[in-house]
């Protein structure tokens, strides 16, 4: 498989593998890793903000990529495409619910990580932009939703909440099985009981959303201001 290179915003990224993920590299224009403090820079969206700093010999051509990652992603799509297409910009459809958006961002997955949580209901918003420590970007994730579902107070009310990971929407609706994080996977579906009206809701990262945008921008900020 070849890795492909790209160009964005002036600058090459060429397409790798991270772990089980496939991300950006950042590269010079003959495809050669740019290599600080034996660091590099990867992205898992090109439009996103925030890049991340990982150790060089963690990023391996996507060649290298774990069958098992591979599998999984496919799952993954499969799950989805089976999830009604929800509209978040329909004022209509969601006009008596409480609208929670909720991000995860992590320097070095794992490193310094934060969460972003944007909370609506009719006039009233709330936001959260918080430093967690250090953790991957799954646990920020998964914190960003505990912390979400806590700020809610009225939990009979409908609420709607956004997430883009896959990983979290798999692990609390889809019935997937957790291998680490079980505490605190725990901990959320036992919040999850509480509600008498509760979904979660998958939706594509940078992709327009106003919410989800403004959960990123928090999660983000929380870490830079530790960097």
């Amino acid at each position: 498989m070849k890795d492909k290179i790209t160009v964005h915003n002036d600058l090459f990224w060429k397409r790798m593998c991270f772990k089980t993920n496939k991300v950006w590299l950042s590269v010079s224009k003959t495809g050669e890793p740019l290599v600080q403090n034996n660091k590099v820079l990867i992205k898992y969206q090109l439009d996103q903000d925030y890049e991340y700093k990982v150790f060089e010999k963690a990023v391996k051509p996507l060649s290298a990529m774990p069958a098992a990652a591979k599998k999984r992603k496919t799952r993954s799509k499969k799950s989805a495409a089976r999830l009604q297409n929800i509209k978040t910009n329909d004022p209509e459809k969601y006009k008596d619910a409480i609208l929670v958006y909720t991000d995860g961002a992590s320097s070095g997955n794992p490193g310094p990580s934060g969460i972003g949580i944007f909370l609506k209901f009719k006039e009233y918003s709330k936001e959260v932009s918080q430093y967690i420590g250090h953790a991957t970007n799954n646990i920020a994730e998964l914190k960003a939703i505990e912390k979400a579902l806590t700020l809610v107070k009225d939990r009979s009310l409908p609420v709607r909440l956004f997430t883009d990971s896959g990983y979290a929407l798999g692990l609390l609706t889809l019935g997937w099985k957790p291998s680490k994080n079980q505490m605190l996977i725990n901990d959320i579906k036992k919040q999850i009981k509480n509600f008498k009206d509760l979904q979660i809701i998958k939706i594509k990262g940078h992709a327009g959303h106003m919410g989800n945008e403004k959960a990123d921008e928090l999660a983000t900020r929380a870490v830079k201001e530790r960097l």
